[in-house]
């Protein structure tokens, strides 16, 4: 079995792992993915995503940025482990990526939002040495146009 771990930056390349995506929005069409792809590449979105022999089994969204408060910083978007490959270390692997290269370009940190009911990602996301900080509020304006 052949593993492999690629970071995407293209629409092309991205729109291909649709399916792991479905993972997490399971109405996501196509038109609508490589919409937002196409505004959010501008602005610093990548992926990286593992491939077990050429097949995308897990992915993560990532961008980075500068806040006033951290300087240059990366976020993680939209993780997912397809669920037939999961503690299989994909998951570790995609964070050590995101590490690497944080430390690489000089970021100050890595953040990233788990939902509050979601106590898988929250242990895992603690066993790689990640801690809440505070709380991300939102204000929900259109329900309908949620993923």
């Amino acid at each position: 079995m052949k593993i492999q771990l690629r970071e995407l930056s293209t629409v092309e390349e991205m729109l291909e792992n649709i399916e792991v995506m479905r993972f997490l929005y399971p109405a996501f069409t196509v038109e609508k993915y490589k919409s937002y792809l196409t505004e959010m590449i501008p602005n610093n979105y990548r992926q990286v995503a593992v491939f077990e022999n050429e097949i995308c089994v897990a992915v993560s969204g990532f961008w980075s940025g500068t806040k006033l408060w951290s300087g240059k910083y990366i976020e993680i978007d939209n993780f997912i482990v397809h669920p037939d490959h999961r503690s299989k270390g994909l998951g570790k692997m995609m964070t050590d990526y995101v590490d690497a290269l944080a430390k690489e370009t000089g970021c100050t940190m890595i953040v990233l939002d788990a939902f509050t009911g979601n106590f898988t990602a929250h242990r895992f996301y603690y066993n790689q040495g990640y801690v809440p900080k505070g709380f991300h509020f939102l204000k929900i304006l259109n329900e309908e146009g949620l993923s």
